[in-house]
């Protein structure tokens, strides 16, 4: 494989180098030709973990989840939570990975 770094990035940056890799593939190859496609596959992963976590916190703390709701019923704070990380993920993947 030419680009065995991807291995060692993470989800995000997997996701972004495969989507180029399927819709852009010129996109790669003139970055791995002027020494940029790690680099840019790396702060790609970065930002969107960090959108996704900002995100995530944001969502949560707009509707009332917290610790407290947690700790009196841990069930709705999970559902509620894998509810906001599926929203918070379908952004950062319109806005950052499949951009």
């Amino acid at each position: 494989m030419k680009d065995e770094f991807v291995k060692n990035i993470g989800v995000w940056g997997q996701r972004h180098y495969a989507y180029l890799k399927k819709h852009s593939p010129t996109v790669i190859n003139v970055m791995r030709m002027n020494g940029t496609l790690e680099q840019y596959i790396k702060d790609i992963d970065k930002d969107a973990k960090d959108m996704f976590d900002k995100l995530v916190k944001q969502l949560a703390d707009s509707e009332g989840i917290n610790e407290e709701l947690k700790s009196a019923n841990e069930i709705d704070w999970i559902r509620s939570m894998n509810s906001i990380r599926n929203r918070a993920e379908e952004i950062v993947l319109s806005e950052v990975i499949y951009n």
